[in-house]
């Protein structure tokens, strides 16, 4: 969230410094808001990670600039177009970096928030378009709401034709998996564990929009809060051993590699490092898993449904990638970074591969 004093700061520099021109057609955003969109659309600016790359999946071409820069290993599966773009902070998200001033500094025609569409975003939005006077349209990121987004988002980019595309590819996906979850009743569901950072004791609590990928494949989150607390948590080694879950998923490869070798007995004890059921998310350019939560959490569902059900959701994920990639990311892989970008994907880390 943007400080009251960034908010003060920012008030008193946009007095001093020239308004984009005014917008030519109306629009409806999900939260119900009417704005003006710019009649051509020639830069759009988004509000945090998972707006970058809704953007950037429908019109790499209009992407004023990353939240952060990408990391080296990250680039090569980034399209030229977009690959070199500037850092330019975010407005919503963990630690918000942008400056109001250097918002209208960029000129963007347009800025986007891709998420929760709750009153506390839609207030921030009245906001940032009022002292700014750049259209700020909210679309809702809710998982199950994916299809839908992307193409009033096509709507919004004038890419109608490349969202549906988009659209129909997670519409299928969702299909497939919900004809998987029909015969999968909720007792005979593997029990996941989502480990985060090194030592594996941070996680997402059940309900959480950090795991809902999980359960959205069919798995039990074992991390349920007894008062009914969703987001992120840190856990003891004793509350890990009574859930003992049959599947870890991470994608902390300095965890990962660190049961590999074995070097921490609590993790020895858990089911499914005993049973060789630990699986390493890939995380370029994004997250599979979350981090951000957008539209790369589509690539990461196919992948997840396939470690939790095997062959009852049958999948050849080198396929998947090099089509998901190729489709969302605009970026054909060589065998190399397929192989780099899968390597430990299968729950077995090979022996040339070290951790980043």
């Amino acid at each position: 969230m943007i400080t009251t004093r960034r908010k003060l700061l920012a008030t008193a520099a946009l007095s001093a410094l020239p308004f984009p021109a005014r917008a030519a057609r109306d629009f409806v955003d999900s939260a119900g808001r009417r704005i003006q969109i710019p009649d051509r659309i020639q830069k759009v600016f988004g509000a945090g990670g998972p707006a970058a790359i809704a953007i950037y999946s429908l019109r790499p071409d209009v992407l004023a600039g990353w939240p952060r820069p990408p990391y080296p290993e990250e680039r090569p599966y980034i399209a030229p177009v977009a690959r070199d773009l500037p850092e330019v902070g975010l407005i919503t998200g963990r630690g918000d970096t942008l400056n109001l001033e250097n918002l209208l500094r960029a000129a963007p025609d347009l800025i986007i928030d891709f998420g929760s569409v709750r009153d506390t975003y839609v207030s921030l939005a009245e906001r940032v378009q009022e002292r700014s006077r750049i259209s700020y349209a909210l679309i809702d990121g809710r998982f199950e709401s994916t299809p839908k987004a992307l193409r009033m988002l096509g709507d919004l980019l004038d890419a109608r034709a490349r969202a549906e595309e988009l659209a129909a590819y997670a519409e299928n996906l969702f299909t497939r998996v919900d004809k998987l979850l029909a015969t999968k009743p909720e007792s005979q569901r593997p029990r996941v564990y989502l480990a985060r950072g090194p030592n594996g004791l941070e996680t997402g609590l059940k309900g959480s929009i950090n795991t809902e990928i999980i359960e959205r494949a069919g798995g039990q989150n074992v991390a349920v809060s007894n008062d009914g607390r969703r987001g992120i948590a840190n856990i003891s080694p004793e509350q890990l051993l009574l859930w003992d879950p049959n599947i870890v998923i991470t994608w902390d490869r300095i965890f990962f590699a660190n049961l590999a070798q074995k070097k921490d007995p609590l993790w020895q004890n858990i089911r499914a490092v005993r049973e060789g059921r630990v699986y390493l998310a890939p995380t370029a350019p994004f997250g599979w898993i979350d981090r951000p939560p957008s539209l790369n959490r589509l690539i990461g569902l196919a992948w997840l449904a396939h470690v939790l059900h095997g062959a009852d959701f049958p999948l050849d994920i080198a396929d998947e990638a090099r089509r998901f990639y190729r489709l969302f990311y605009q970026v054909d892989m060589s065998e190399a970074q397929l192989s780099n970008l899968l390597a430990w994907a299968d729950g077995r880390p090979p022996a040339l591969v070290r951790p980043r």
